[in-house]
């Protein structure tokens, strides 16, 4: 999942994880917009249930699931603020939601993939420390408490800390005695009824052992883990974790887990960001997912059949999450990671056009209709206020980084609305700083003042669209109901401007075509 700050990510995660758990704060995942007391919900549909429900070892919870679900390999499950201690299952045959049939959030969690959440603001010490809960803790507690049963050594230890603490002839235990009888001497000058004191040194469990547990890492240098670098905190981290999973996976009565990593670049150089990615991709092989959230192009370059890149984006206060193609990939890196042109992956070629409502029409009509086309990077040359937008300053800002690089300089195609007289000096200036694009044939300009105007009549609307989601929604409809005809013939300017684009682009392999 991909995307700017503030736009959604971790909220996704962390609905999941009150979904999974039902505790945490409603109002991180609630919308802001929305009154405090408003009913939070959050919905999952489980694929692939027929091959989970094998894996089931607790023979009750598996025959309740396949009473409602029968041969249905989907599961939808809820859990609502309402009620959040329990979760609830839409039957498939009632078509109602009904509460979760094995009882309890514990046996059902059981049913479903177990769940990881690395937040981002979690620190090596909240899993390698020592503690009921850590994954150290957890993994220790289980492993080592049974083989130190069963341990001469440990035995014998035992048998000595009994005879140095609590034997009668122990001389630490007289010691005790001597200083309890003083103070029930003091004691009972106020409580006279109190007949007795004692101290004594019980026999520290197995947990108490391990308090001063530590982590230590040699990397050339043996430290403690916590006095290495972040990356290498943040690398151990995630190791423990999956060894965690693994060790788990053994004795769990669901035997697939589900990773939620927040900010998986976290503190890791880009050849580790690539390594954690080969460990994740490897991780996520049989039944295992794997999801993280990033600001990194490192973590969604490289291509995998397994690998799904999710643009994450905020409209009117509401986060949308959108999965998206190879294509799809310049857009994101260059709108939600960048905003500028040094920031994109190289395409074939590169198409400026003056705003977001040409490039929005544009994507749809060449995914329609030219799908085998050269791949291009259609960048909308946008501003960052309104009086920029109307002038050809933005076409400028956008175009000079890709003019400096002599690669694209002479093939990427630019398209222009009609200038109106405010914007006619300032196109005139920049014909003139570029000469190479007319004599080229790479500039190319519609002969009216807004692409609107320039649509097919019978797909123009009676009063033209205000405002800019207004006028993205209509180049959206328009590029889905235009025909492939009447885009070349109607629109043919556009039409050419593109067919130059893809006759100058380069060839994937990075042949000149």
């Amino acid at each position: 999942m991909v995307g700017r700050n503030n736009h959604g990510k971790t909220n996704v995660f962390k609905a999941i994880e009150w979904f999974y758990g039902g505790k945490g704060e409603l109002a991180d995942i609630r919308n802001t917009s929305a009154p405090k007391d408003s009913i939070v919900e959050v919905e999952i549909t489980f694929s692939g249930v027929q091959d989970g429900l094998k894996q089931i070892s607790n023979a009750d919870n598996q025959t309740k699931l396949k009473n409602i679900l029968e041969t249905n390999d989907t599961m939808r499950v809820k859990r609502s603020s309402e009620d959040a201690k329990i979760r609830q299952l839409l039957n498939p045959k009632t078509t109602k939601w009904q509460k979760q049939p094995t009882g309890t959030d514990s046996a059902f969690n059981n049913c479903i993939p177990r769940f990881e959440f690395v937040e981002a603001t979690k620190n090596l010490k909240d899993v390698s420390g020592f503690s009921a809960k850590s994954p150290i803790g957890q993994m220790l507690s289980g492993v080592l408490t049974e083989i130190l049963e069963k341990d001469q050594a440990y035995r014998e230890f035992r048998e000595k800390f009994e005879a140095l603490f609590q034997s009668e002839s122990s001389g630490i235990q007289a010691k005790l005695k001597g200083l309890s009888g003083e103070v029930k001497v003091h004691l009972q000058q106020q409580f006279p009824d109190c007949s007795e004191v004692r101290f004594a040194v019980e026999e520290p469990s197995f947990d108490d052992l391990l308090k001063n547990f530590t982590t230590r890492l040699n990397d050339g240098v043996e430290t403690d883990a916590e006095e290495k670098g972040d990356g290498m905190q943040r690398a151990l981290m995630l190791a423990i974790i999956k060894t965690h999973a693994d060790y788990r996976r053994n004795d769990a009565l669901g035997k697939s887990f589900i990773f939620f990593i927040d900010e998986a670049e976290l503190h890791l150089h880009p050849t580790a960001q690539r390594q954690l990615k080969s460990a994740l991709l490897e991780l996520s092989q049989t039944v295992d997912q794997v999801f993280i959230n990033t600001h990194s192009s490192v973590l969604m370059v490289d291509e995998n059949d397994k690998q799904t890149v999710f643009k994450v984006d905020k409209t009117n206060g509401a986060t949308q999450v959108t999965a998206i193609d190879r294509a799809g990939k310049q857009d994101v890196v260059y709108q939600l990671l960048g905003g500028n042109p040094a920031d994109l992956l190289l395409p074939c070629n590169f198409f400026i056009v003056e705003g977001p409502t040409d490039q929005a029409f544009l994507k749809k009509v060449i995914s329609r209709f030219y799908p085998a086309k050269p791949e291009i990077q259609i960048v909308p040359a946008r501003g960052d206020d309104e009086k920029q937008r109307q002038s050809m300053e933005a076409i400028n800002l956008v175009y000079t980084p890709l003019a400096l690089r002599p690669i694209y300089k002479n093939k990427l195609t630019l398209l222009c609305d009609k200038p109106d007289a405010v914007k006619l000096p300032r196109f005139e200036e920049f014909k003139k700083g570029y000469k190479h694009l007319e004599k080229n044939g790479q500039l190319f300009v519609l002969p009216v003042e807004k692409i609107e105007e320039y649509y097919p009549a019978r797909l123009r609307p009676a009063v033209s669209p205000s405002g800019s989601a207004a006028k993205r929604n209509l180049a959206e409809k328009v590029g889905q109901e235009i025909t492939q005809q009447e885009f070349e013939t109607n629109m043919k300017i556009v039409f050419d401007a593109l067919g130059h684009c893809w006759k100058n682009a380069y060839e994937s392999d990075g042949a000149a075509s």
